[in-house]
């Protein structure tokens, strides 16, 4: 599957964050407990990330993340 080029500074904190978070392979109600959020907050702000990052699903968010230098 073909990507564009994506610019993660397009995230904000809280996005780069909850996606850190996923990549470890943490689900949304963890990832909430460790924030301090709601589980529905994260949900929200992974589909953020998925919308901006052109993805649809975790997977395919990490995938970019790492091919963008974030996760390195």
């Amino acid at each position: 599957m073909a990507r564009i080029a994506v610019d993660l500074g397009e995230l904000t904190p809280s996005e780069r964050e909850i996606l850190l978070l996923c990549a470890d392979g943490r689900s949304a109600p963890d990832i909430a407990l460790h924030l301090h959020l709601s589980p529905s907050a994260v949900n929200r702000g992974l589909l953020s990330s998925f919308e901006k990052l052109g993805v649809s699903d975790r997977a395919g968010a990490v995938a970019v993340a790492v091919e963008s230098g974030l996760l390195n």
